[in-house]
């Protein structure tokens, strides 16, 4: 079942507003009329409207100012201005507002009814009532899911990477800051290079003596051993 489309007749003359609703509403539209602007936007806020007609001229709130107000808001609903008092200058403006189309008094039935079948067709909302698009759903791709899982493998070696290059950044900013002090006690540049060579040599240094240390004690006591000996077979 095809819904009604819904017009809002926004225009202070009840006379105006009878005369919509009469001609409209035989033809299966619903018509749904405001007194002024700002009844005018308090139905925007609650539903949704095919076509908007507001008169130019109201107290309060002018015509213009709705048209504003609904293209600032609803952009996807047409609006119409009905107006007696046509001027080049508020025509920019409403054009400028992005108003569909004028409909100058006096009216006529026909008048209303081709203006109400013309603005729905160039819109071509006939068939269903335009509602406001939502945003879509966000969606990964394929490259988003390549991209994850890829990390989570990845991960791993990140922790390794950091584990082993942790010691050496220690090692380095206490090297600069080595330097720098060495530089504050006018220490001279020679000196400072030997003290750092030897602060990365000393493990190398420590660990190649813990390894040859054994072997050269094994061979001094070989050594002391053979000496020993050689006296004992001289004395002899």
């Amino acid at each position: 079942m095809t819904a009604l489309r819904k017009i809002l007749v926004v225009d202070d003359d009840p006379v105006i507003r009878k005369s919509f609703d009469r001609v409209l509403s035989g033809k299966g539209y619903a018509v749904i009329t405001a007194a002024d602007g700002e009844e005018a936007l308090s139905k925007l806020a609650a539903e949704e409207y095919d076509v908007v007609y507001t008169d130019i001229r109201m107290p309060g709130m002018s015509g213009l100012e709705v048209a504003e107000n609904v293209k600032a808001n609803r952009p996807w609903t047409p609006v119409v201005i009905i107006t007696g008092f046509g001027s080049a200058e508020n025509e920019a403006r409403a054009k400028a507002a992005g108003v569909r189309s004028f409909l100058h008094k006096p009216l006529s039935p026909d008048m209303i009814v081709e203006s109400a079948r013309a603005t729905l067709e160039e819109i071509g909302s006939a068939e269903a009532i335009p509602v406001a698009p939502s945003p879509a759903p966000a969606r990964g791709g394929i490259g988003t899911a390549v991209k994850n899982i890829a990390l989570f493998f990845a991960a791993p070696f990140f922790a390794l990477a950091y584990i082993i290059a942790f010691p050496v950044v220690g090692l380095a900013m206490l090297a600069w800051t080595g330097l720098k002090a060495l530089r504050r006690t006018r220490t001279g540049i020679g000196t400072a290079v030997k003290n750092i060579a030897l602060f990365f040599a000393a493990p190398f240094i420590a660990l190649a003596y813990i390894v040859v240390f054994p072997f050269v004690g094994l061979a001094l006591l070989v050594r002391t051993g053979f000496l020993a000996w050689r006296s004992r077979a001289g004395a002899e």
